[in-house]
């Protein structure tokens, strides 16, 4: 069938986007430095260690709590997800109060609560902000640990692990902290279907016995409240939460650093962007007196749009849709220092190459004036606006708390910001981003990007999903002799149903849902003829927010009350396209055989057809003859993007096989489309074209 009106979606969910025209010429002359008044929090601690942190505010009726376990790092070993289950588990009713019930008490106060391993929040208005925090510490101290809702939490673990196997940026953080941390460091542990098949629900319990406790526990209510009336209630609710056993941990070392720069490759045959990820550990503590120059000199780097690897990788060359950089803080001497982006797999080796060029400036080039400005600037307005929050003033409370740091710490923050020079960024790069010992992790399409990466002369290491060191994968295997471009897609016409029964497909009407991250739910209706016309519409709760028509001479896109005629490209390759099913209308002598390949697993053919200036890739499972992936490029807002469009759940109607599953990834984006009901040769007319 057509598969043109894939990369058309694609196209449809490009945002349309103005800049400002601003004069940038003249620096605007910064205003003098705010004064800066910080409310302290009330404080009180009950025998248990339960500390408590109470900010009153009258100016709205509501009121919300904040539990923070504060235990040490730990690791969970054969049975790590354990801490997952256990906070899954907590806030599902109690021992006294059945899960269905408590949801409905809730819902009925219109409050949210939520937990997780090391904590929980709840809100809601302060009028029944009793009852609320009594929920709350129910919920904490009395449990509800049923083997049913154990099974169906685990249920629910596997299957968001099998679905990010295929994810590139779930395995970039899988291996990145593996390989920095080491497997057995709490910051690079983590969690697989074999760990979370090792755990029962004792172990959730004892789990939650020995590390869900008062001893080092911190509380913070903010809102409309009364310090006395909340002292009362707390002491009335949590007095009876035991105090567990402290413990210790002695944390191993994270992995070192490498002595030189190398890349740590993952081979996705599936991935259709490469993500990279430049990192090194580094010790850095909130309280360290590097602290504020660090914020700095990151955010010039690549903390904010204009920054250093921004204006290279997405303005000046248009390879992604933002690049950025990123250092942690960690009391216990372990956290990392990144700066990468995801972008296309033709500029992978380029992409790093410039990353490593704007680290060297930043290290050997004092940066501007201007920049130095703009970016104190940033971190002084964000700061000031955050302060209009009461939810602002116990964080700050509660990192004071956590993180030992002087009680002035955020009282001083803006002129320790202002305080920080040209040299002090210069000496903190030069100290905390180390690129000559970086791991250069990338996860990307192999048989796409190596051998441009190995023209960088950087080493290169491969590992697996897992952070298991491998051997460098086979790309590309040899073509079986007799095999050629002609014969791979005449087996597939002949797999789907054959000449005879292909052309007798006149019309084909396609419904289905229409998945896009982000969105609510979509469906979609699809129209095509044998003569080249289509018509594609996607709706919202029956309403249309989106469509796109072509009448086999003109078309056009409609998305948001803008209707845009397809331009005089567009109408070129319209015109170009071969009906319902391409592969009937291929001029064989530009189709070319290039090489075997393996996507998710299984070996393709892999064929480029060339029409015209373009070049698009498909690709047919050497096994079942089937298409099973499409590539393609196409032009939007003056860039490039590439599309990949996966099929799958081949299905007969009237003697042809059609996918009724696909999966279209451009950019960061995926959707998924899900074809519930397809007709041939019925409920299409010329009208649905125009």
């Amino acid at each position: 069938m057509k598969t043109k009106i894939t990369a058309l979606l694609a196209v449809l969910f490009i945002s349309i986007s103005a800049s400002a025209q601003i004069d940038r010429s003249k620096q605007p002359k910064p205003g003098p430095a705010p004064a800066i008044t910080l409310e302290v929090p009330g404080e009180f601690e009950l025998k248990n260690g339960l500390k408590v942190l109470i900010v009153e505010n009258h100016k709205l009726p509501r009121v919300s709590y904040s539990l923070t376990i504060d235990n040490q790092p730990i690791t969970e070993g054969d049975k790590a997800g354990v801490a997952s289950l256990l906070g899954t588990m907590l806030g599902n009713g109690t021992t006294s109060i059945a899960k269905d019930v408590f949801n409905e008490e809730i819902d009925f106060l219109g409050a949210r609560l939520s937990f997780s391993s090391d904590g929980a929040f709840a809100s809601g208005l302060s009028k029944y902000s009793d009852r609320i925090l009594e929920l709350m510490a129910d919920a904490a101290m009395n449990p509800l640990f049923s083997q049913e809702e154990f099974e169906k939490e685990k249920e629910r673990i596997l299957e968001g692990l099998k679905s990010n196997a295929k994810s590139v940026d779930a395995v970039a953080s899988r291996v990145g902290g593996a390989l920095s941390y080491g497997k057995k460091h709490p910051y690079g542990e983590f969690v697989t279907e074999e760990t979370i098949n090792n755990i029962n629900l004792d172990n959730v319990r004892a789990f939650y016995q020995k590390y869900f406790n008062p001893n080092n526990a911190y509380l913070v209510i903010v809102g409309d409240v009364d310090f006395k009336t909340v002292e009362k209630q707390v002491k009335k609710y949590f007095k009876k939460w035991d105090k567990g056993i402290d413990f210790s941990t002695n944390l191993i070392e994270p992995n070192p650093n490498v002595a030189s720069t190398q890349i740590n490759f993952v081979d996705m045959p599936n991935a259709v962007q490469s993500n990279i990820s430049l990192t090194n550990n580094v010790k850095l503590e909130m309280n360290d007196p590097d602290y504020h120059a660090v914020l700095i000199a990151n955010k010039i780097l690549g903390g904010g749009f204009n920054s250093y690897l921004n204006m290279n990788l997405r303005e000046a060359n248009g390879w992604t849709y933002g690049a950025r950089s990123g250092i942690g803080t960690s009391r216990y001497g372990a956290s990392r220092f990144t700066a990468g982006a995801a972008v296309r797999n033709m500029v992978t080796d380029s992409a790093v190459v410039e990353t490593l060029k704007e680290i060297k400036k930043i290290k050997t080039e004092p940066v501007t004036a201007e920049a130095l400005a703009n970016a104190k600037a940033k971190y002084v307005g964000d700061f000031v606006l955050a302060l209009e929050s009461p939810q602002t003033i116990a964080r700050y409370a509660l990192r004071i708390k956590l993180n030992k740091l002087p009680s002035d710490f955020y009282k001083t923050y803006l002129s320790k910001i202002n305080a920080v020079t040209v040299e002090d960024v210069q000496r903190v790069a030069n100290k905390y981003f180390k690129p000559e010992n970086a791991r250069i992790i990338i996860v990307g399409k192999g048989s796409e990007v190596i051998s441009g990466l190995e023209a960088t002369g950087i080493p290169i290491k491969y590992f697996d999903k897992f952070a298991n060191p491998v051997d460098k994968p086979v790309f590309s295997k040899p073509i079986p002799e007799g095999v050629t471009a002609k014969s791979v897609v005449d087996n597939y016409i002949n797999t789907i149903g054959g000449t005879d029964k292909i052309n007798a497909v006149n019309t084909v009407k396609m419904n289905g849902d229409f998945v896009v991250q982000g969105a609510p739910p979509l469906t979609v209706e699809i129209k095509q003829t044998k003569n080249n016309k289509e018509s594609m519409e996607v709706a919202m709760q029956g309403m249309v927010m989106m469509k796109a028509k072509w009448n086999g001479t003109t078309g056009y896109r409609e998305q948001q009350g803008q209707k845009m005629p397809y331009s005089e490209a567009e109408v070129t390759a319209k015109l170009a396209d071969s009906g319902l099913f391409p592969e009937t209308g291929l001029d064989m002598a530009n189709v070319t055989l290039e090489s075997i390949v393996s996507i998710d697993g299984a070996d393709n053919y892999k064929l480029k057809v060339i029409k015209g200036e373009d070049a698009s890739y498909r690709y047919y499972n050497v096994e079942t003859n089937l298409l099973t992936q499409e590539e393609s490029t196409t032009e939007a807002q003056g860039k490039e993007i590439k599309t990949t469009v996966k099929y799958d759940n081949y299905s007969e109607v009237n003697g042809v096989k059609f996918p009724y599953a696909q999966t279209i990834m451009t950019g960061p984006q995926t959707m998924s489309m899900n074809i519930k009901n397809i007709v041939v040769n019925e409920g299409v007319t010329d009208a649905d074209f125009e």
